[in-house]
């Protein structure tokens, strides 16, 4: 990723992250303690609030709530990342091509994020996600690699001759290679 763009899908204005830090509490769904993404309070209200009602949304919310989706693939390049999340991530950025048009998909959320007037970043524009899956498909390879570098020989080895043992394990317990 191109560092000017990666420094624009990055982060919030400073102006932004400096109001929500002052009114920021820490929450189990932010990212990184990420202030930028207030939505993650709404959502732990709406899941704690025993009503029949629907949750009321802002327009806004649902934009933050598409950031905050796309901030979890900073994580990749974090080698102490959970491999199982980044399993889950690279799945969801690299999902059939179908099913891009969907609520939440890989492909909407950086539509929302780039063309909203409500986005935490500068107005980017639309753009062909499909350079960007190719950005991170290549980066992705050595994200993975040093992460699997960090585990036993017994890990890499596994992973290497039954990936889907391996990720069913994972996927049933997260901590199982820990």
């Amino acid at each position: 990723m191109s560092s000017r763009l990666h420094a624009t899908t990055t982060s919030p204005p400073e102006s932004q992250v400096a109001d929500r830090a002052a009114a920021c509490a820490c929450s189990p769904l932010l990212l990184y303690g990420d202030p930028g993404a207030e939505v993650a309070r709404q959502v732990e209200r709406d899941i704690e609030e025993e009503s029949d009602l629907p949750p009321s949304w802002s327009e806004e919310d649902v934009v933050l709530l598409h950031w905050f989706l796309l901030k979890e693939v900073q994580r990749l390049e974090d080698p102490e990342a959970p491999l199982a999340e980044k399993i889950w991530t690279l799945n969801w950025i690299f999902t059939d091509p179908d099913k891009d048009g969907l609520p939440f998909s890989f492909a909407n959320c950086v539509r929302v994020v780039s063309c909203s007037p409500l986005s935490p970043l500068p107005f980017i524009g639309d753009f062909d996600v499909s350079d960007l899956r190719e950005r991170i498909a290549h980066a992705a390879r050595r994200w993975m690699r040093e992460s699997v570098e960090r585990f036993p020989a017994w890990v890499s080895e596994a992973l290497r001759s039954n990936p889907e043992w391996l990720l069913a394990k994972l996927e049933s317990n997260p901590q199982y290679i820990n």
